[in-house]
């Protein structure tokens, strides 16, 4: 189920806030036990098999972490012992063996679901190209990916880290814990919420008339994000990305096309799960900050996804070393990170050439410095050539596989072998009135007005009637589209 949906708008959300509400004056851990029953309705909508798995997946986290606080297999022993965030420190075989087994089966798990097929598929096409075609391995089995296994994962991940430790205290009551991985608003696209985070709502949160003001208009502009820009602007990428052969401008206007379907696609997203949560009375971290208006690759990483790109440094960056194991190690830790950030968006080998090139620019950068001849360059045009760097990993990111991503490259700069007589005909259906205009007002939000965090800071009257007003439009349009794909549902 998605947001951008009849199911979840019509009949979901009004049933969830209704029952949620009903609630309200009732202990916390039954509100706490609604948004599981609701979280695991909404995430078992398209299969209910895959519930069972994200059961599997909080229980034993919830379990570990427990072991991890109590320092000790015998938790029923031990139950009714208080619990605090350990110390600083190190830590003993029993809790080493815990986080082990906790970071090993989530990262197990998530890696047989998602990569398993893409493991089988590159090894068939190695030796295929060694000329060894009798070695492959020709199997009907195929692995189906849970949607949203990549954010849950994750998040519960972070749980038991937190734990471990010590920057979070373990949760005796699984319903709190459970709440926090299956929360609907959250649960299959993000923002990666740390536990640390909410832990604290969890126990106590409220409610007011001015965060569910505020909720109400994040989620009425994340629609309007998403199916009033992201849609158009994703249809003009599809014709371009899907076509044979193209004339450059046409491969730039698609790519242009893309820049923005991904962005107000995902932060259209991001923006309705915020509301959401701020509707259920928690308060979510933002997760975009204009990241098309940054200066420098490193600063689009400080702006895009910033839960992702968060997590990515306080679990997998710093682990590795950071910048503390000198100046060579630092680099090597920055394109590993960005690589297996890569893969982590999908199993194919155009995300690791897009968390490559993302990584590469990190260390050259870095290599760089602040008073670099990069810094020397105005403003404006460090803007523009670090979007032209983002937009041209874009590529890898969107095309289907390695060889259609270097020929839209190709197209792009005039480097194709030739141009099909039927590709004028492209040029027509891209330079409509309706795709020119969706992709003016794409670029004039992203450059030249307040996003929405910005925007919903301090609500009135006439801001309001806006948001509702968008909102109107995007249910109308949003009953006469077809095309209403999300990117990131499939991560």
């Amino acid at each position: 189920m998605v947001f951008s949906s009849h199911i979840f708008i019509y009949y979901f959300l009004p049933i969830a806030l209704i029952s949620y509400y009903a609630l309200w004056k009732a202990p916390i851990r039954w509100r706490n036990f609604s948004l599981i029953i609701l979280g695991y309705i909404f995430y078992g909508w398209a299969n209910p098999k895959f519930i069972f798995l994200m059961f599997a997946t909080t229980f034993i986290d919830w379990l570990l972490s427990l072991v991890i606080a109590y320092n000790s297999w015998h938790i029923l022993r031990d139950w009714r012992a208080p619990i605090t965030p350990l110390a600083k420190g190190s830590r003993t075989r029993l809790q080493r063996a815990a986080i082990v087994i906790s970071v090993v089966s989530n990262l197990l798990m998530l890696g047989f679901f998602k990569y398993f097929n893409f493991g089988i598929d590159s090894y068939n096409a190695l030796v295929e190209s060694l000329g060894l075609a009798s070695w492959q391995w020709d199997t009907f089995f195929r692995v189906i990916l849970p949607l949203g296994i990549s954010f849950y994962t994750f998040q519960s991940l972070s749980y038991t880290i937190d734990v471990y430790r010590g920057d979070a205290k373990a949760m005796r009551n699984f319903t709190d814990f459970s709440c926090f991985v299956s929360m609907f608003p959250h649960l299959v696209a993000g923002p990666i919420l740390k536990f640390s985070y909410l832990a604290d709502q969890l126990e106590r949160r409220t409610l007011t008339l001015d965060k569910f003001a505020r909720g109400s208009a994040f989620f009425m502009l994340g629609m309007a994000k998403k199916v009033l820009i992201a849609n158009p602007c994703g249809k003009v990428a599809d014709l371009t990305f899907n076509a044979g052969s193209l004339h450059t401008l046409d491969a730039w206007v698609g790519l242009l096309g893309y820049a923005g379907q991904i962005y107000f696609d995902f932060s259209g997203y991001s923006d309705m799960a915020i509301g959401l949560g701020l509707m259920l009375g928690f308060v979510f971290a933002r997760n975009f900050d204009h990241p098309y208006r940054s200066q420098s690759i490193t600063e689009f990483w400080r702006r895009w996804h910033i839960s992702l790109s968060t997590w990515l440094r306080e679990y997998l960056y710093i682990p590795l070393g950071g910048n503390r194991k000198g100046t060579v190690r630092t680099y090597v830790n920055l394109a590993l990170t960005m690589l297996l950030g890569g893969l982590w968006h999908g199993a194919s080998w155009n995300f690791v050439v897009w968390g490559g090139i993302h990584g590469g620019a990190l260390a050259f950068e870095r290599a760089m410095g602040k008073k670099s001849w990069y810094e020397a360059f105005p403003k404006i045009a460090r803007v523009v050539l670090t979007f032209l760097v983002v937009i041209i990993a874009w590529v890898f990111f969107r095309a289907t596989t390695l060889p259609d991503a270097l020929a839209y490259l190709g197209s792009m700069f005039g480097a194709s072998a030739h141009v099909q007589a039927g590709a004028g005909l492209l040029s027509g259906l891209l330079f409509q009135p309706y795709y020119l205009i969706s992709l003016g007002i794409a670029g004039a939000l992203v450059w030249g007005v307040p996003d929405t965090w910005e925007w919903t800071q301090k609500l009135t009257w006439s801001k309001a009637i806006v948001a509702f007003g968008l909102f109107l439009i995007a249910l109308v349009a949003l009953r006469t589209q077809e095309y209403n794909p999300f990117i990131y549902f499939i991560f």
